[in-house]
C-alpha cells in the first residue's frame, strides 16, 4: 500500500447503472458540529477535509438534510462547487433533528418533498444523483414515504432513489414502488445484522453503502493481526476487509480531519490475504 493510493485503487461500482464512481467514498456526518448539530468548530478543516478526500480520487459524498442541520450539504458546495463532472452526491431526506444528538424519524410527504427542495439549493444543482430516505417513520406507511421519492424522481428532481435503515421486507416493499438502487445500513466487523440485505444488494446488483464502518474494528483480533502485518492502521484495514468482502460495497468512512480522510483514502490500496479476510469475518 502507497500513502499516496487513490480511491481508484478500490476499483468502480456502478450507481444505478449510469453512474461510476470509486468504491471508496466519504460520509460527510462529522464535518459538522458536536452531536451533528450546527457548524463545525473549525469550519475551513471541514472544507480542507472535502477537497482532501476529492483530491484523493474520492467522487462519491454521502450527505443528508439532517447532518447539521443543513451545514453540511452547505459545506459541501462551498468547498467544491462547481463540481467535478464525475463526482456523485447522495443526499437522504427523512429526519427532523430538534437537538444535538437527536433524531426523530419524518417521513411524511410534505417534510419529504420540502427536504429535498432545501437539498437541491444547499447543494447548487438541479437534480440529486441519488436521494436516499434515511429511515422509515413508524407514523407514516411506508409505501407512501417511498412514493414521494418517486415522484420527485419524476419530476426530474431525483435521478436515483435509495433506501436506509432498512429490513430485506422494507426494502422489498420499496422495490414495488420505485426503482431502488442503493442500501444504505449500519455494518461493520462486530454488526453484521444487514449481511441478508448486503447479500440481495450482491444478488439484484444494488450498492451497499455500510454506515459506522469502522466502529469497533480494533477489537478484532485478525484486524490488528492484518495492521500489524502490514504497518498500517486498524481503521485501514477494516475498510480494506469491506472492500475485500462484498463486490456490492461501497464503504462511506466520514472525519473531520484532512489527514484522516487521506489515510482511509488510502486503505483503497490494501491487499489482504484470503487468511486474513476470514480471520476478521470470523473475529480471530
Amino acid at each position: 500500500m502507497s500513502e499516496q493510493s487513490t480511491a481508484a485503487a478500490a476499483g468502480t461500482i456502478d450507481v444505478g447503472g449510469d453512474l461510476t464512481v470509486n468504491r471508496l467514498g466519504f460520509g460527510a456526518m462529522r464535518i459538522t458540529g458536536p452531536g451533528v448539530w450546527g457548524d463545525p468548530p473549525d469550519p475551513r478543516a471541514a472544507i480542507e477535509t472535502l477537497r482532501r478526500a476529492a483530491g484523493r480520487g474520492v467522487n462519491f459524498l454521502d450527505t443528508a438534510d439532517s447532518y447539521g442541520p443543513e451545514a453540511s450539504e452547505t459545506l459541501i458546495a462551498e468547498a467544491l462547487y462547481p463540481y467535478p463532472d464525475d463526482l456523485v452526491i447522495a443526499t437522504k431526506g427523512g429526519f427532523a433533528r430538534p437537538g444535538p444528538n437527536r433524531w426523530t424519524p419524518d417521513g411524511r410527504p410534505e417534510h419529504l418533498r420540502s427536504a429535498c427542495e432545501g437539498s437541491l439549493r444547499r447543494l447548487r444543482v438541479e437534480q440529486i444523483a441519488l436521494y436516499q430516505l434515511h429511515c422509515p417513520d413508524p407514523g407514516v406507511p411506508y409505501a407512501e414515504s417511498v412514493g414521494t421519492l418517486a415522484e420527485l424522481q419524476k419530476e426530474g428532481k431525483i435521478r436515483h432513489v435509495g433506501v436506509s435503515n432498512v429490513s430485506e421486507a422494507q426494502l422489498r416493499e420499496a422495490q414495488r414502488v420505485v426503482p431502488v438502487v442503493s442500501v444504505q445500513n449500519r455494518y461493520n466487523v462486530t454488526d453484521r445484522s444487514s449481511q441478508q440485505v448486503l447479500d440481495v444488494c450482491e444478488q439484484e446488483s444494488l450498492v451497499f453503502l455500510p454506515w459506522a464502518p469502522i466502529q469497533q474494528g480494533d477489537r478484532n483480533v485478525g484486524v490488528l493481526a492484518a495492521a500489524r502485518r502490514l504497518g498500517v492502521s486498524a481503521h485501514q484495514v477494516v475498510l480494506a476487509w469491506l472492500l475485500a468482502s462484498s463486490p456490492a460495497m461501497l464503504p462511506i468512512p466520514g472525519t473531520s480531519s484532512p489527514e484522516h480522510a487521506a489515510e482511509n483514502v488510502a486503505a483503497a490500496g490494501i491487499e489482504l490475504t484470503g487468511s486474513e479476510v476470514r480471520a476478521i469475518r470470523d473475529g480471530g
